[in-house]
């Protein structure tokens, strides 16, 4: 038994070979620039979403100042009706003490008498 010989032209092995490299390269490049540009349209969301949430972050600190200085309003105000509550509970306890000491004296002159 022989070993067979097998001839063929080098040239069409490598124009074959060249032809499927060819298409892999074109089918590589098409993928590749498929997910370029689905890469790219998720960072353009993602840029878009983090500068909304940069606005949005501004905006809080924004609210919160505001919020800042209605509390101080706020704790002038308390201030404010604690102390006029405290003047009216003093001029009541006044008041009362007053009329106690009216409706002694009063009972006291009618004993008198």
């Amino acid at each position: 038994m022989d070993n067979p010989t097998i001839q063929t032209d080098l040239a069409q092995i490598l124009n074959k070979l060249d032809g499927k490299l060819d298409k892999l390269e074109t089918k590589f490049d098409e993928k590749f620039n498929k997910l370029k540009t689905k890469f790219d349209g998720k960072f353009d969301k993602l840029d878009e979403k983090i500068d909304k949430l940069a606005i949005g972050q501004a905006e809080i600190k924004g609210d919160v100042k505001a919020l800042d200085v209605k509390t101080e309003q706020l704790n002038t105000r308390v201030g404010n009706v604690e102390f006029a509550v405290r003047g009216i509970l003093i001029g009541l306890a006044i008041v009362v003490l007053g009329g106690f000491a009216m409706f002694f004296w009063m009972s006291r002159r009618l004993q008198l008498n």
